[in-house]
C-alpha cells in the first residue's frame, strides 16, 4: 500500500524537540536557517524604526506607510509587518487594520508612569550604588559627564545621547541584570520625552548638568540619600517640564507621589 506524504515525513522527523521546529518549517515552506534570517532581519528593521520615533526622525502623528518604509529601508513588506507589530505592541504606532499606521503621540499618562517607574527603580539603584562606588567609577562617569558637556545635542544627538546612557548607567550599575534591564527599557522608552524636555526647555541645560554634577558629587561621597534625592528630582524634572509643555491639565500622580516615597515630597 502506497504511504502518505505526511506519514513519510513522520518517519524522516528526527527525534527530540528540534523534529518539531523542521516540521513546521517544512509545513510552512520555509527552512529554518530562512525563518531565522527572516526573524533577525524583522529585528533590526524593528530597531532602525524605533530609533527613527525616539529621536524624532519620525515624529508624532507621522503616518507609516509599509510598502514606502520598506522601499526606504531596503527590505521587503514581510519583516517591515513583523517591525509594526512589534512597534505597536511597545505603544510606539497604532495600526490598526483598517487604517493608516501613525506614530503615537506623547501620552501624559504613559509619560507620568514611565517616570513614576523610573523614579522607584533608579533611586533604589544609585543608593546601593553609592555603597560600593570606587575611584575607577568615579573616572567613567566623570568622562562620560566631560563628554556630555563638550557636544552640542543638536548637532550631535546620538553622541549625547549615548554618552548620558552611560552616565546614567555607571550611577545604576550595583543592581541585578533583572533590574538593570529593567531600568534601561524605561531609559529607552524615555528617550523621546528627554528630547521633547531639551525642545521645550533649551533654557533648562544648566540645571541639568548641575544635577549631573550633584549626583556624580553624591557618589564619590558614599552618600545613599543624597544621590537618591538627586536622580529623583533630576528624572522628576524632566518629565514635569514636557508635562508643563504638552498637557498643563495633567496632574502626574505617579510622578509625585515618586518623589514623596524617595524622600524628597516636593517637585
Amino acid at each position: 500500500m502506497t504511504r502518505s506524504r505526511s506519514e513519510s515525513r513522520e518517519e524522516r522527523r528526527p527525534a527530540g524537540g528540534g523534529g518539531e521546529v523542521q516540521a513546521e518549517s517544512v509545513q510552512s515552506g520555509e527552512a529554518p536557517a530562512t525563518a531565522a534570517g527572516g526573524r533577525r532581519l524583522a529585528l533590526d528593521v524593528h530597531g532602525r524604526l524605533r530609533a527613527m520615533i525616539l529621536n524624532g526622525e519620525l515624529p508624532p502623528g507621522s503616518v507609516l506607510l509599509q510598502a514606502e518604509m520598506a522601499r526606504k529601508l531596503g527590505v521587503s513588506r514581510t519583516p517591515m509587518r513583523e517591525a509594526f507589530r512589534l512597534l505597536q505592541e511597545e505603544g510606539l504606532i497604532d495600526a490598526r487594520p483598517d487604517q493608516r499606521a501613525r506614530v503615537r503621540s506623547v501620552d501624559p499618562e504613559d509619560l507620568d508612569a514611565v517616570y513614576g517607574a523610573r523614579i522607584m527603580l533608579e533611586t533604589l539603584a544609585v543608593s546601593m550604588t553609592a555603597k560600593a562606588f570606587t575611584a575607577e567609577d568615579i573616572e567613567r562617569m566623570s568622562d562620560a559627564l566631560k563628554r556630555m558637556q563638550g557636544l552640542v545635542v543638536d548637532d550631535q544627538p546620538d553622541e549625547w545621547h549615548a554618552a548620558h546612557h552611560e552616565f546614567h548607567s555607571i550611577a545604576t550599575q550595583a543592581v541585578g541584570p533583572h533590574l538593570q534591564r529593567m531600568i534601561a527599557s524605561l531609559g529607552e522608552h524615555s528617550e523621546r520625552y528627554i528630547r521633547l524636555a531639551q525642545l521645550g526647555a533649551p533654557a533648562s541645560w544648566g540645571k541639568a548638568y548641575a544635577e549631573h554634577e550633584a549626583l556624580l558629587e553624591a557618589l564619590r561621597l558614599s552618600d545613599p540619600a543624597e544621590a537618591a534625592r538627586v536622580v529623583a528630582r533630576h528624572l522628576a524634572r524632566t518629565a514635569l517640564s514636557v508635562l508643563a509643555d504638552i498637557a498643563p491639565e495633567y496632574e502626574p500622580a505617579a510622578t509625585r507621589t515618586a518623589l514623596v516615597l524617595a524622600g524628597n515630597g516636593q517637585s
